[in-house]
């Protein structure tokens, strides 16, 4: 696997104004990753977009390949026509960046009283939409198990079995089946056969029966409490989450995520160290 670091981790860092978007790939490259992941987070996108011929000439000057961008959809509060047609740009925002991937949301603001299988086919059909648009464009779309309510493993790949579209696969997180309280082994297991591209992201874990501090800490779907880590310092069996990933012939893209509490420029450099390691 080639290991990448997602520019979400250095989150930090650019908000106390350390750095800004145009020292990622550099930071990256003085780190020792072999590529970067862009990530659409917060109040990042309209620069992206803005810099993306830049970051792409950038990329080529450091010999550092974005390999994916990641943006943010809402197929449920959006709709479908509308969300679709807008991604349709996000795709075309990919191509400037030099990516052959990308990964969009499934929704975020869902009413707790809905059922998953009742908007399963308007999630199916959005992302058939734009993986059939991204196609024509050379860029691959995936869904990425996240946002609480398209996270479960099985969920996930009901969406991927919907679709069914060769252009079309799984981001698989390998921490964040946590937040809905699915062993991360398990679930890998589940996503490892249509993982497209793959996130390494380890999290401090403490049951509901003990309460949480009141920074850092996120709960889960059950109650439960977590917080991100420095890879390979958290409670996770991250080694045997990438051995499940190698065994199922996953051999692409791996891209270091930090959402910890420490200092992400100390973080991201000892988590690379023991990714490295989980990859021997």
């Amino acid at each position: 696997m080639k290991i990448a670091v997602s520019s979400y981790s250095f989150k930090a860092a650019m908000q106390d104004e350390r750095m800004g978007l145009m020292d990622v790939i550099p930071k990256a490259k003085a780190f020792g990753f072999e590529g970067v992941e862009i990530a659409d987070v917060g109040d990042l996108g309209h620069e992206i977009r803005a810099r993306a011929d830049d970051l792409r000439r950038q990329s080529i000057e450091y010999g550092l390949p974005i390999c994916a961008y990641l943006t943010s959809a809402d197929f449920i509060e959006n709709g479908v026509d509308a969300e679709a047609r807008r991604l349709r740009a996000e795709v075309e925002t990919t191509v400037r960046l030099g990516a052959s991937m990308m990964r969009h949301d499934a929704c975020w603001s869902v009413d707790p009283s809905m059922r998953f299988e009742d908007v399963l086919p308007e999630l199916v059909d959005g992302y058939r939409r734009v993986t059939e648009f991204a196609a024509g464009l050379g860029v691959h779309t995936m869904i990425e198990n996240h946002g609480f309510f398209v996270q479960d493993s099985a969920r996930v790949k009901a969406v991927v079995a919907g679709v069914d579209h060769h252009n079309f696969g799984w981001l698989v997180d390998i921490g964040n089946f946590l937040c809905v309280d699915e062993d991360p082994l398990s679930a890998v297991a589940v996503a490892a056969p249509f993982a497209m591209h793959a996130h390494a992201k380890d999290f401090h874990i403490r049951p509901n029966s003990r309460p949480a501090p009141a920074r850092g800490w996120l709960t889960t779907r059950g109650g439960n409490h977590l917080r991100g880590a420095i890879f390979g310092h958290g409670n996770m069996d991250t080694k045997g989450c990438i051995d499940i990933l190698r065994r199922s012939g996953y051999d692409g893209w791996i891209s270091l995520e930090f959402e910890g509490m420490e200092d992400c420029l100390m973080a991201i450099p000892e988590g690379l160290a023991n990714l490295r390691a989980d990859l021997q």
